[in-house]
């Protein structure tokens, strides 16, 4: 018998050179080939041709009706067809660079054919073929993701020998968790999932590592929470209760049940010792700076400063005036600093800061400047967090002794993704709008329609409003067939010449130049913008109640959402319409889905759904895992039961202690985080 440990030498056929090739792929132990997964399983169940999906894979067993027909496709390429009948149909097999099968396939001659199914032809093209009825009793077969010389079948026949020879397989889940879930012990499973004895052992098996998987990884990142609690003295903020509900009386508009958990959550954390980190998500429009202020009050109450960090400079002015117009009635101090601040009024304002006399400061990168002292800075707000870089976010935290931290964000992230990248965060949602808000009214047109699209704008300009028109290119490109900027502006320039003003904005204006527009534009001295991607985040136009985007097809779901999120914040309906002739079904299936709903968590999903973990963040910045067995998209219920599971292992002292939990604690000392080590 083996161990896990041993190295793969000590299997039957496997010398130094078929090492060195298992080596190439991370194998070097018996215990690293056997956790090696294959990535799927050839399915050689006979199956009804009328009951498989057009280009599925299918195994029949067909009689066959006549003599093959051979058509040479050129020097050594031959097409072989042979009809077949299996059971009620009759059906044609195709078979490429097979010609020696032309002598066998005889008619009368019963085979055993695996392929893909053409439904609309009736064809399957032929993968392999076997004579005879169907003995073989293997009906899955693993297939891993091998390179170089090590063929499938050799793989199979070294793994077969070491889940047969290993007998000191540890299983990590404890006895009661296994049966609390009705999981498969690990020798079972791994038996599941290398040679399931059918597809529900196969199941069984996937579903109990996709549990170990989840529940490690979020052990991992739930651990590190804790050490860092633990590490760590916050502020506990003894906030005034009774001014703070005052506070939130004198609001023009009632809090939504949403909000208001929110608010609750917000409260909690600043009451405690230790540090919050907390991430809020709320939709375009979902009411997150009312949810700040409040928490920024409450710190002032107890007093302490609080700041609050924008990306843009229009931003932070429009949090400034919605600040400074609830707090200053009730003697709340509210400073601005920006890159526009004159050296005179910045002054005086940092001294200001310095000695106490500015209670919130909000304000762009100009925050973090070293000159920038806070008397007493006891919360942190960064807006649209992934904007910043983490050494932007960590100086501005640094100007405090260990002040509270809420990041936001209007880009709604689905949940499966927001307890994984964000793990290390709380996180919180408002996933309601606020009563009477009109929901935006979005439609999926042609590009030959455009003429009917300007002429609903017309209309709209007409009654005083303002409209946005958005391509996905600066200027005109040999590579890509899409409307851009500077050919849309000029167009519209000519069409409504006279009558509405027109404006440009892109990425390769100066910054500068871009707030200098947007302004002319927040302001009604534009009527028409013309714009990049640029507008995506942070513009507040309540005029603003037409949107165009060209070539609609290029952007992702969330994007589009959040372009859409320009209008309808004021009291008139608002419009959206996507030009867009989209080729692929999962284009169409996404300007569906913007017409069907303004729920920004719903699309979310529906974008993760469509794209992929990897895909929704970026591959290279996601930070996200890779798992063996786990599928984020699909398996986001296992992972909330994974994620409550190891919150409560980590703070229950029997799960540091116990020898039931042994391997568990194993599996967190590889990882580091016992020692302090950062989860990448």
């Amino acid at each position: 018998m083996n161990n896990c440990t041993e190295p793969v030498t000590t299997l039957k056929g496997i010398g130094k050179e078929t090492a060195e090739h298992l080596q190439a792929l991370g194998i070097e132990t018996i215990g690293d080939l056997i956790w090696t997964f294959p990535y799927r399983h050839e399915d050689f169940r006979l199956k009804d041709l009328a009951e498989t999906p057009h280009n599925e894979r299918v195994t029949i067993e067909a009689l066959v009706e006549s003599m093959p027909s051979a058509v040479f496709l050129g020097k050594n390429k031959q097409r072989l067809t042979v009809t077949v009948r299996a059971g009620r149909h009759l059906v044609k097999v195709v078979f490429f660079n097979q010609n020696y099968l032309r002598q066998k396939l005889t008619p009368g001659a019963i085979i055993t054919v695996t392929g893909k199914w053409d439904r609309g032809r009736q064809v399957i093209i032929g993968s392999s073929v076997t004579f005879g009825p169907k003995t073989e009793q293997v009906d899955f077969e693993p297939v891993y993701s091998l390179r170089g010389n090590i063929q499938q079948k050799r793989f199979r026949k070294y793994m077969r020998q070491a889940l047969d020879a290993v007998d000191d397989i540890v299983d990590p889940l404890p006895l009661l968790m296994r049966e609390d879930y009705k999981l498969l012990e690990v020798k079972d499973a791994l038996e599941g999932v290398h040679f399931p004895k059918d597809a529900n052992h196969a199941k069984q098996a996937r579903r109990r590592f996709v549990y170990e998987e989840l529940l490690e990884f979020q052990l991992r990142i739930q651990a590190l929470r804790k050490a860092r609690k633990d590490s760590e003295q916050g502020l506990s903020i003894a906030y005034d209760v009774a001014k703070v509900r005052a506070f939130i009386e004198t609001l023009p508009y009632e809090l939504t049940n949403a909000q208001k958990r929110v608010v609750n959550e917000i409260s909690k954390d600043l009451k405690q010792p230790h540090r919050m980190n907390r991430l809020l998500q709320g939709d375009v429009g979902s009411g997150k700076t009312v949810v700040a202020a409040i928490g920024l009050y409450s710190a002032v109450t107890a007093g302490y400063q609080g700041a609050l960090m924008a990306p843009t400079e229009i931003l932070a002015e429009q949090h400034a005036q919605s600040l400074q117009a609830w707090f200053e009635p009730i003697g709340v101090r509210v400073g601005l600093l920006s890159g526009s601040t004159k050296s005179k009024a910045r002054r005086i304002l940092l001294e200001q800061l310095a000695a106490g006399e500015i209670d919130i400061l909000i304000g762009t990168h100009a925050l973090i400047q070293p000159d920038v002292i806070f008397k007493k800075l006891g919360f942190v707000i960064t807006d649209e967090q992934h904007r910043f870089g983490v050494e932007q976010r960590r100086i501005l935290r640094d100007k405090g002794e260990n002040p509270d931290v809420l990041f936001m964000t209007a880009t709604p992230i689905p949940r499966t993704l927001a307890i994984t990248a964000f793990g290390e965060m709380d996180v919180s949602i408002i996933d309601e709008l606020p009563a009477g808000r009109k929901e935006i009214e979005t439609h999926w047109m042609k590009k030959e329609q455009l003429g009917s699209v300007l002429g609903k704008m017309e209309s709209e300009l007409k009654a005083g409003r303002q409209a946005y028109v958005i391509c996905p290119l600066i200027e005109e490109s040999d590579k890509l067939d899409v409307q851009n900027a500077v050919e849309a502006y000029e167009h519209l320039v000519q069409y409504f010449h006279g009558r509405f003003r027109v404006g440009l904005m892109h990425g390769r204006l100066h910054p500068d130049e871009k707030d200098a527009v947007m302004r002319a534009f927040s302001v009604g001295e534009i009527d028409i913008l013309v714009s990049t991607t640029v507008v995506e985040v942070g513009v507040n136009v309540p005029n603003a109640t037409f949107m165009t985007i060209y070539d609609a097809e290029r952007f992702g779901l969330a994007q589009l959402h959040q372009l859409r999120g320009r209008v309808g914040r004021g009291e008139h309906q608002s419009y959206c319409v996507l030009i867009a002739d989209p080729k692929s079904d999962e284009g169409k299936e996404r300007m569906m889905s913007m017409t069907e709903t303004n729920d920004g968590f719903r699309l979310a999903e529906k974008d993760l759904e469509l794209r992929g973990p990897g895909d929704f963040f970026g591959k290279k910045q996601s930070g996200l895992p890779e798992f063996k067995m786990a599928d984020l998209v699909h398996d986001y219920r296992a992972l909330d039961v994974a994620r409550r599971d190891a919150v409560r292992l980590v703070e229950d002292p029997a799960f540091w202690h116990d020898d039931e939990y042994l391997p568990l604690r194993n599996m967190l000392e590889k990882s580091g985080v016992l020692e302090g080590e950062r989860i990448d």
